[in-house]
């Protein structure tokens, strides 16, 4: 049974960095896209940025530049750096993992058949 379990969020304020962690259990995921989304209230979830299997990374223009994914498949795992927060970061964050191997770079969240339960970040003014 495949589960991804997200871990880090909280309450920080404008500026703040803060990583987040997303646990992969049930298979391997080395060969797997994963990836990071969000949703705030009253707004549809949001693509940020992907990892493919061989590492190659892509990201949202809106958060280029300040966040940052990767992975260490030896312990499949995922992260989400984020620096430089800012107060419309605020929403539940996700993590997501493709179903299908060595498919290369997905954004479309119906793409990603796995999903974690998600993890609160807050941004404060």
């Amino acid at each position: 049974q495949v589960q991804l379990v997200e871990s880090g969020g909280g309450l920080v304020q404008a500026g703040d960095s803060l990583r987040l962690s997303c646990a992969a259990s049930g298979r391997t995921f080395s060969n797997y896209a994963m990836g990071w989304f969000r949703q705030a209230p009253g707004k549809e979830r949001q693509f940020l940025a992907g990892i493919t299997g061989p590492l190659g990374t892509y990201y949202a223009s809106s958060v280029k530049g300040r966040f940052t994914i990767s992975r260490d498949n030896a312990k499949n795992m995922v992260y989400l750096q984020m620096n430089s927060l800012k107060p419309e970061d605020t929403a539940v964050y996700y993590c997501a993992a493709d179903s299908v191997p060595w498919r290369g770079p997905i954004v479309d969240s119906r793409d990603f058949g796995y999903w974690g339960q998600g993890t609160q970040v807050t941004v404060s003014s």
